[in-house]
Parts: structure tokens; sequence; C-alpha cells
């Protein structure tokens, strides 16, 4: 059975992973057949959102292992953990914890930077020649573990993609229920929640992305 690792961002789409793709990509990963096990770093989120009202929580801080664990069952490591060796590929759901913990996308756009911890994991899988899956704002990450040249999608938002252009990928306008392929660097990237309305045109992309990692892990 292939072993997929999953690396989560926190808990909520404002400010952590983004919930329903978390879930529907550990669901396809099951239901084709495979297992995953989750990875989150163990360090503080930028901040919290109130996501009933949208407004940043002053006073509050959350930790990003401790929340991803609300998604992960309270199954999941400290990404310190990871070791390559030990799955076939990896897959990094959205929300914008992946450019806000992940990264700093979010705030630095294509003078963004990886957390040390994140880009060790993700460079060790491109490293080793192994598959992977970026989601929905997780692939602006993607050029700087592969380096420049390197193909995928954020779906069709303009500036996200002249952003990521910018940091060297090759962007690739792409529909919510298809996925961008790299077979050079066995790379799988798909919009979800960058274009989708609702989680049947989310599950739509994903499950495309998980069924071609499988198929090159």
């Amino acid at each position: 059975m292939k072993k997929i690792a999953v690396i989560l961002s926190g808990c909520g789409v404002f400010d952590g992973s983004e919930i329903h793709e978390a879930v529907l990509t550990m669901l396809a990963i099951n239901q084709q057949g495979a297992q995953y096990t989750c990875f989150a770093p163990n360090i503080n989120q930028h901040h919290v959102i109130n996501h009933l009202t949208g407004e940043v929580s002053e006073h509050e801080t959350r930790n990003v292992l401790v929340e991803s664990a609300r998604i992960a069952r309270g199954e999941l490591a400290d990404i310190n953990t990871l070791k390559v060796d030990d799955f076939d590929a990896l897959i990094l759901p959205g929300g914008f914890g992946a450019a806000k913990n992940l990264s700093d996308f979010a705030f630095n756009g294509d003078k963004c930077q990886l957390h040390a911890d994140v880009l060790t994991a993700c460079q060790a899988f491109a490293k080793a020649n192994k598959a992977a899956g970026y989601i929905c704002i997780a692939p602006a990450m993607i050029p700087l573990v592969y380096g420049k040249g390197v193909k995928m999608t954020i779906g069709t938002d303009t500036e996200t993609a002249a952003a990521v252009s910018a940091m060297g990928a090759e962007h690739l306008d792409c529909p919510v229920d298809d996925v961008v392929i790299d077979k050079t660097h066995k790379l799988v990237s798909t919009p979800a929640y960058m274009l989708a309305n609702n989680m049947v045109e989310a599950a739509s992309g994903i499950n495309l992305l998980v069924k071609e990692v499988l198929a090159m892990a």
C-alpha cells in the first residue's frame, strides 16, 4: 500500500489549512487504496482569524501543529520527523495557512520564503524524485521547492499567476476539475478553492490530483 505524507498548515481557510480540501485529500487517498500520515510545523500561526467575522483576533495565538491536529483527529507529527524514505509521495492542501504559516507568500508575493522545516521536507521529496501534489494556493510554494521552469497552476487568478511566474515558474491556467502535471518533476497541482464554488467542484480536481500522484508514486 502506497504511503502519502500530507502537510497541514493549521485549521481554517483564512489562517490555516482549508478544511474541506484537507479532508477531501485524505478521503481520496484512502478511497484510492493508499494511506496517509499528516505533518505540520510546530510554530505559532502568523495570526488568528475569527472565521465568523473575518476579523483578526488581536490577542490570540494558536499553534499550527496543535490546530492541524483538529483535522487529523490528533494523529499527526511534527514536520521535523518527516522522513522522505518512509513515504511514496507528498501532498499539500491549500488554505491561507500555506501562504501565511508554511510560507509568507500572502505578504511578500514573489519575494516570499518558505518556513525552513517546510522547505527541507518538500525539497527532500523533490530531490528523491518522488511524486508530489500541491492544491489551491499551496502551488505558490512550488518555485521555491523545484526551481525555475517548473510547470504548475493556481487556477486562473492573474495576479497570483504573475507572482509565481516572477518566481520562475511556468504557470498554466487550469479549470477547477483538472490538474497540471509536470512529468519531469513528478509534480501535480490543481486550483480547488481558488476556483471552486462548492465541495463537489473542489473534490473533482482533488480526486484527480490524488489519482495522478499515486500513479507516479
